[in-house]
């Protein structure tokens, strides 16, 4: 039974299922979705909206459910329509009728505006390493060519010299200024929408700012309706991935000229280019192509 379906009197048409269904694309935020409510679960049993003995079971079951998804073992439903309603399912077939006050005080609105946030703010330190990580290779090898000369181009036609470290730490610097454009965007999303309900709140005697502190955001949001709407910091996250792409299909680009025949600066590494079937002569860098596409 669905978790809306009370003043229902027919069971949802299967095509209605399929189009309603996101599960399929959601279940990547299995993990925050549970994170999400691990701290809803604490907080309604330090308020005492629940009891504690219930939020204690909801919790156990929670991290039980988490272990087993990170296994493997969990096969999410498409009649559950979304890892929400997967989520709140499996917690009550393990352990009753407390699974089902997990809800209390909380809407599938603000459930997925939370678990957004946690996704993309996870994601966007994970690519900040990444791009560390590629930082200190530029760096690394510029510290080594600081005297390799090479000429330097505007409009493919040879203009001035310049040194190998000179043209890497070009990359750098706009690299770096990635890095700080998803801190900055990472900042302004980490606000917690928890406690919005479905827009106007709750009447419940909920503490916005536990949760917030639980889930590590540096407050709850100020606005419920600005709490389950808003939605532009994605659209900021990705101005700013777009703008790192761009540096990246630069710099593929520059690989691919410097590995040419007619440049001949470096050569890719046999591991990261191909070949072709007709012209044995031929050591393809499609890794660089497909980036700079």
């Amino acid at each position: 039974m669905k978790l809306w379906s009370g003043r229902f009197q027919k069971e949802t048409d299967e095509l209605v299922n399929d189009f309603n269904s996101s599960i399929g694309f959601d279940q990547r935020m299995a993990r925050e979705d549970m994170q999400g409510s691990l701290a809803h679960a604490a907080m309604l049993g330090h308020t005492g909206v629940i009891s504690q003995a219930d939020s204690e079971a909801i919790i156990q079951g929670l991290k039980d459910l988490l272990a087993e998804v990170e296994a493997g073992t969990v096969t999410f439903s498409a009649d559950q329509e979304d890892i929400h309603m997967n989520v709140e399912t499996l917690l009550t077939q393990r352990i009753g009728d407390a699974g089902k006050r997990l809800h209390t005080a909380r809407s599938r609105n603000d459930q997925v505006a939370v678990d957004l946030r946690l996704y993309l703010r996870r994601e966007i330190r994970e690519i900040e390493n990444l791009l560390l990580d590629f930082l200190e290779v530029l760096l690394r090898q510029a510290k080594a060519h600081q005297e390799t000369i090479l000429p330097g181009y505007t409009h493919l036609q040879r203009a001035q010299p310049i040194t190998f470290a000179q043209q890497l730490l070009a990359y750098g610097s706009m690299l770096a200024r990635d890095v700080t454009r998803l801190e900055d965007c990472r900042k302004r999303m980490n606000q917690c929408p928890l406690g919005s309900g479905a827009l106007a709140g709750t009447t419940y005697p909920i503490d916005r700012f536990e949760t917030a502190a639980l889930l590590g955001f540096d407050g709850p949001m100020s606005n419920s309706l600005d709490g389950v709407s808003d939605r532009d910091y994605v659209i900021e996250l990705l101005s700013c991935l777009s703008i790192l792409m761009m540096h990246m299909s630069r710099f593929a680009e520059e690989v691919i000229l410097w590995c040419s025949w007619e440049f001949r600066f470096v050569e890719l590494d046999d591991a990261y280019s191909t070949g072709s079937s007709i012209m044995p002569q031929k050591k393809n860098p499609d890794v660089g192509s497909t980036a700079a596409s």
